[in-house]
């Protein structure tokens, strides 16, 4: 059960290109949006889509590929944990994002 722990898996599309940066001691990062969605029937039988969005951050040689290979729409499937964290934006408010750190990477649908 250890690893059921803080454990994440989504399939999903990509909202945006990869943002790939390097930080001061020399780390990539790769931070992106990914957009699940379900479908279901409601009440009075419409269909409905209801979306997801999720922030993922990818590091190390995973962020080289994802920012080598991942671009806005692509299928992909990831597996990680949840994160918190908090930081000031630039008017002094406190901020709260909760993120997917992402451990493996499988890309889906066609090539190219």
């Amino acid at each position: 059960m250890k690893t059921l722990r803080n454990s994440v898996q989504l399939i999903g599309n990509l909202g945006m290109d990869p943002e790939v940066k390097e930080t001061s001691n020399g780390k990539k990062v790769a931070k992106f949006s990914l957009a699940t969605s379900e479908t279901y029937r409601d009440k009075q039988g419409e269909k409905v889509t209801q979306t997801q969005w999720h922030n993922l951050v990818i590091w190390g040689g995973l962020a080289d590929i994802a920012g080598t290979y991942l671009k806005k729409g692509k299928q992909i499937a990831v597996e990680g944990k949840l994160s918190n964290r908090s930081y000031d934006d630039k008017e002094g408010k406190r901020r709260y994002i909760t993120e997917i750190v992402v451990n493996d990477l499988v890309m889906l649908g066609k090539v190219g």
